[in-house]
């Protein structure tokens, strides 16, 4: 038993879909969220400085008595895991292997399709990662660069023109391929689920890398032993810019109202 926090961190407000599988699953665990609002998007930038934002990131979750980490941003997870592991002395999970293992679960022609940010994309983590666990997988990713900062500004309803037309030109190639199942590869795409779905089809089986983290970190502390005995947990949300521009979305990721609202911190002095 171990009734410490569980801090999860993104770019923005992509991490709350990995939170709100987190509190379906875990619903005793007590979360600490970081946002980092103020530099959103992740996807655009060197390896050097998402490496730089990611240890002040767990910087400031770490300064909360943790038991794990959660990477709920797929471009960190893809080019800082690896580093990130060895600096840290508690478990430290990523997006990209658990959403890897469940498309290799349900694919039927080992077609894979992974949509992402710039950066995870030129970095090949998912694609290593299901050669690694299959090496007859065939995998096809695309980058999707305006995705992030579509969402971000509220543009992820159904019959919203700019996001449908965007999702139809980054699913073309995809759906040409014949994929049968698509890793949603940054933590944001869930909130386009039900455009990206309806673009690609029943036939197209699509991966939550949230939730499969979520899932992952359920498991790891399960066979640890680490689980709280807590019946209800708390949800502490913090970020680095507006914490009104932040609320005025997050309920909407987690379909749910916020217990509390956000807290505004200096990432810089982390």
């Amino acid at each position: 038993m171990d009734n410490r926090p569980i801090g999860v961190f993104d770019s923005g407000l992509g991490g709350l879909t990995a939170v709100k599988a987190l509190r379906r699953l875990l619903p005793g665990e007590d979360l600490i969220y970081f946002g980092d609002t103020a530099r959103v998007p992740y996807g655009g930038r060197s390896r050097e400085t998402l490496l730089k934002y990611a240890r002040q990131d767990i910087a400031f979750l770490r300064s909360f008595d943790l038991k794990a980490v959660l990477i709920a941003c797929g471009t960190v997870t893809s080019t800082s895991l690896d580093t990130l592991r060895k600096e840290n002395d508690l478990p430290v999970l990523g997006v990209v292997e658990p959403s890897c293992r469940e498309a290799l679960a349900v694919t039927k022609n080992k077609k894979i399709g992974m949509i992402a940010t710039l950066a995870s994309a030129r970095s090949g983590a998912y694609e290593r990662t299901l050669k690694g666990l299959d090496a007859d997988v065939q995998v096809v990713s695309q980058p999707c660069p305006l995705f992030v900062p579509l969402v971000e500004n509220g543009r992820f309803r159904q019959g919203d023109v700019v996001i449908e037309t965007v999702a139809r030109e980054y699913l073309t190639p995809l759906i040409e391929a014949g994929v049968d199942t698509l890793i949603l590869g940054c933590t944001h795409y869930p909130l386009l689920k039900d455009i990206i779905g309806e673009i690609c089809g029943p036939g197209v089986t699509l991966i939550d890398s949230g939730a499969a983290s979520a899932r992952a970190l359920r498991q790891q502390l399960a066979a640890e032993g680490r689980l709280t005995d807590r019946q209800q947990g708390e949800t502490r949300f913090y970020v680095s810019d507006r914490p009104e521009d932040f609320e005025k979305l997050a309920a909407v990721f987690l379909e749910e109202p916020l217990s509390r609202g956000a807290e505004r911190i200096d990432i810089e002095q982390y």
